[in-house]
């Protein structure tokens, strides 16, 4: 078929085309970055955090009414209560938990003479088998001994911290990226002469920050052996599959009992910690997905609006053209062919500015930048759009008979 009447007849009325192909262009722009987004929030919400099966996990955080004469005695009376529990595997006494969004965080050196930090890290202390409770994957060194736990009284003594080390991968290999093994070094938390001083025991394959940060800052995790002198605790068990919510109930009242002197501070599922950290993201996904579906919707409806327009105000030319020997199939390609040049030009404009608008989330939100493939597809989904729409309008006018065309104009 000739494309050049096509694009004469275009030119002599532009308004109409031009409306569609800023449709067109505006839609690709948004719907291309905004689903890119929504695979970027899917793709974090997703990932995992070190811990294996992580239904079976909860934690439960109590605290004193009044200052308990023996703060670790009372640490392990209580950890031999729970342990007794029926369907609890494994119980650790830590300071935070993965995806929790709140703990502590420090910077580590290799050099006490440093004067810039080689890494910041999520900085989680225990007394007990965290690492077995968590269901870590430890790829290099071992776990720790009775003998690595140190007591100590962090609000008093907060420069000693501990004497031995497991890291994340993530981390290992931000310390020593030139694929030297990080069992054996040393490392310290902060610089000067009295910075504590870590030796790395063992490597675990991977464990999320309490805030689970994008990117590499989320894995970078540091786990030390102390025992702590202070009434809050904060419990982390795994249970037999299919047990959690039982044994949550039976160790809230084993903890809080009448004559325990405990408070409960908080107490959930993993899962349900899961779920609170990424609620923005989850909601951020589905407006996406619904304003995704609904720009869809309203640039399908234009296309298919101003095709209906087209073809009754082309009814004459349609029935002149169906006398002098047009079939059926030549009046239907010219209107999906007059649409393909549309959303062409549409999407064309629409390359250039979804890339600027792009351009604009990466510089102040920090997002990803939007990859070719993913650009590509999100042209041929306009593309196959426009087609479809215009089809409907033009079956209808290739289907008008010549005769009742010709009286109608």
């Amino acid at each position: 078929m000739e494309i050049r009447p096509i694009v004469s007849a275009l030119l002599r009325n532009k308004t109409g085309a031009l409306l569609i192909a800023a449709q067109i262009a505006l839609t690709l722009a948004i719907v291309s970055n905004a689903a890119y987004i929504i695979r970027d929030r899917v793709a974090v919400s997703s990932r995992p955090s070190g811990i294996d099966d992580e239904s079976r996990i909860f934690r439960i955080a109590v605290d004193s009414i009044d200052k308990p004469g023996d703060a670790i005695a009372l640490q392990k009376q209580e950890e031999q209560r729970l342990a007794a529990l029926p369907g609890v595997e494994s119980l650790a006494n830590a300071n935070q938990i993965p995806l929790g969004q709140s703990g502590w965080n420090m910077v580590l050196f290799l050099d006490k003479s440093q004067t810039s930090s080689s890494s910041s890290m999520a900085f989680y202390f225990t007394p007990g088998p965290l690492v077995k409770t968590l269901g870590l994957k430890v790829i290099e060194g071992r776990d720790f001994t009775a003998a690595d736990v140190d007591i100590i009284n962090v609000r008093e003594n907060e420069h000693r911290l501990g004497h031995v080390a497991i890291v994340s991968q993530a981390l290992a290999k931000k310390l020593f990226p030139d694929g030297q093994s990080a069992v054996g070094k040393h490392v310290f938390v902060g610089n000067g002469a009295d910075a504590p001083e870590y030796e790395i025991v063992g490597v675990v394959e991977r464990l999320q920050s309490p805030w689970a940060q994008h990117g590499e800052a989320g894995e970078l995790s540091l786990i030390t052996a102390i025992r702590p002198i202070q009434s809050y605790v904060n419990y982390v068990v795994r249970t037999e599959p299919g047990q959690v919510e039982r044994v949550m109930r039976d160790a809230e009242a084993a903890l809080t009992g009448a004559g325990s002197g405990r408070l409960l501070i908080e107490k959930n599922t993993l899962p349900d910690i899961r779920q609170q950290r990424y609620r923005t993201d989850h909601a951020m996904v589905w407006m996406l997905v619904t304003v995704t579906v609904l720009l869809l919707l309203v640039t399908a409806s234009g296309i298919v609006g101003m095709a209906t327009l087209w073809v009754n105000q082309r009814r004459k030319q349609i029935g002149v053209r169906r006398a002098l020997g047009a079939r059926r199939a030549d009046i239907l390609r010219y209107f999906v062919t007059e649409n393909a040049l549309i959303s062409s030009f549409g999407i064309a404009a629409g390359t250039l500015l979804a890339l600027a608008l792009n351009q604009l989330l990466v510089s102040q939100f920090e997002l990803p930048r939007l990859p070719l493939p993913h650009l590509l597809v999100g042209m041929a989904v306009l593309w196959a759009l426009g087609i479809g729409a215009v089809y409907g309008p033009a079956r209808r006018a290739a289907s008008v008979a010549p005769a009742t065309a010709t009286r109608s104009a």
